[in-house]
Parts: structure tokens; C-alpha cells; sequence
């Protein structure tokens, strides 16, 4: 096993697969070798990991709507996301390149690290299967995971509840400032929200926005809206 094998604990049955994996295209540009880099392995890679962190994902919010969870998946694949998993594991100081990229800090760049992760995942997947890949890149992918249930991803009540409220009538809700008080450099404001005549909730803040942003979050916790939408449910099958 060489080094790179030993730090993911796993053995490549077919060693071109992870030599093709390392090798980025601007060593092929200098050898004239065009057909033999990582590029369409990075294409496998992607998808793989894409299906392994929905999956993953999808079991471990099932409260979440499905915007929600495509914006975890994002930054967890995201060019950054997929650098600090290479930089983890050391695929940098493991891959073959051309003298021109390496002398531009190449193997540094986060777009080269996170390509060759990629290129990675697709070639073990050809040499193993799913199952194996998956606990390989969830193991490596746990501190990284564990920050996202430390952080939950729903920091945006207004968005989230715009998300709820467009699901039931395309009227958008509103945030009218009701109220502000106190000096000009330390001001508090009131907002409400209305939604198709209905007051949702209300909320204060040291500012405009995070008043809104409290009184999204108030009508998040009430869920007015129910007995608007199960109300106009039963409208609409006493008219058929």
C-alpha cells in the first residue's frame, strides 16, 4: 500500500485506477498524454458524493424541506467544502502534475484539491462499490458533518417561512415596522407580519431587519397559517 492508501485504509485492486485519479491534466499536457488524467473520474466523483451526502443528509433531517437540504449538500460539495476534505487525507503532496502547475502552487490550489477528492471517490468507486465508498468519505467527512449539526442550517426564519407560505398562496408576506422607540443611537424597533390578511407574529430588534427576522421566527413557533390553509382545504371540497 503506498501512503495515500495507508491514511483512507483502503487498497486499490487496480492501481491505474488511482494513478489516473492523481494525474492532473497539465501532465498530460507537458507528456502529450492527453487521454490519461482525472478529469472524467472527477465527473464520477461528483456524482457519488453528491448521492452520498443526500442520502446522508436525508436521514439525519427529516424536518428539513428539500431547499433546505440542498443548501447543506452545496456547502458541504462546494470547492471549499471538498479542499478541506483533500487537505485532510494529504492529496496534494500525492498527485502528478506538470512542472508549470506545481511551480504555481498547483498542489495548493483548493479547484486542484478538490477535483482530484473527486477523481479519488470516482476511482475507488469503479474499484470497489458504493457501500465501501460511502463509510470511507462519511468517516473522513465526520468532523465536518458533526459542525453542521452544531450549526444548524436554518439560520434564515424569513426565508424558511417564505418557503411554507409560497407551498400554500403565491402572496408574499409583508414586514410593516409598527413601532420604534428609543434614541436615535440606540433605537427599537417592532415589525409584524401580515400574510393574506393575516397577522402571523411579531418581533423587536436593534434593527429593522432583525426585527423582521424576530417576528419571522415568532410566526415560525405559532403556525397561524394551518388554519388559513386547512380552512380553504374544506372550502374547496364543499364546492366540488
Amino acid at each position: 500500500m503506498n501512503p495515500l492508501e495507508q491514511r483512507i485504509k483502503y487498497k486499490f485492486r487496480n492501481s491505474l485506477l488511482l494513478a489516473e485519479a492523481l494525474t492532473h491534466p497539465s501532465l498530460g499536457h507537458e507528456t502529450q498524454r492527453h487521454h490519461f488524467d482525472n478529469q472524467r473520474l472527477e465527473f464520477l466523483g461528483d456524482a457519488v458524493l453528491q448521492l452520498i451526502f443526500t442520502e446522508y443528509l436525508f436521514d439525519q433531517f427529516p424536518s428539513l424541506s428539500e431547499g433546505q437540504l440542498t443548501k447543506i449538500r452545496a456547502r458541504i460539495v462546494s470547492r471549499e467544502g471538498l479542499r478541506v476534505l483533500a487537505e485532510r487525507i494529504g492529496v496534494g503532496k500525492y498527485l502528478m502534475m506538470g512542472r508549470g502547475e506545481e511551480a504555481s502552487g498547483g498542489r495548493e490550489r483548493a479547484s486542484t484539491l478538490s477535483d482530484a477528492f473527486e477523481a479519488l471517490i470516482g476511482a475507488m468507486y469503479l474499484d470497489s462499490d458504493f457501500v465501501t465508498v460511502r463509510r470511507i468519505v462519511l468517516t473522513e467527512s465526520r468532523e465536518l458533518l458533526e459542525d453542521l449539526e452544531i450549526d444548524p442550517p436554518d439560520n434564515n426564519p424569513k426565508g424558511r417561512l417564505q418557503e411554507l407560505l409560497q407551498s400554500i398562496s403565491p402572496v408574499s408576506p409583508t414586514y410593516p415596522i409598527i413601532d420604534q422607540s428609543g434614541p436615535e443611537h440606540q433605537k427599537l424597533f417592532v415589525a409584524k407580519i401580515v400574510w393574506d390578511g393575516l397577522e402571523l407574529g411579531s418581533g423587536e430588534g436593534r434593527s429593522k431587519k432583525e426585527a423582521e427576522t424576530a417576528a419571522a421566527r415568532d410566526a415560525l413557533a405559532k403556525g397561524l397559517w394551518s388554519a388559513r390553509d386547512g380552512h380553504r382545504d374544506g372550502a374547496q371540497s364543499n364546492s366540488q
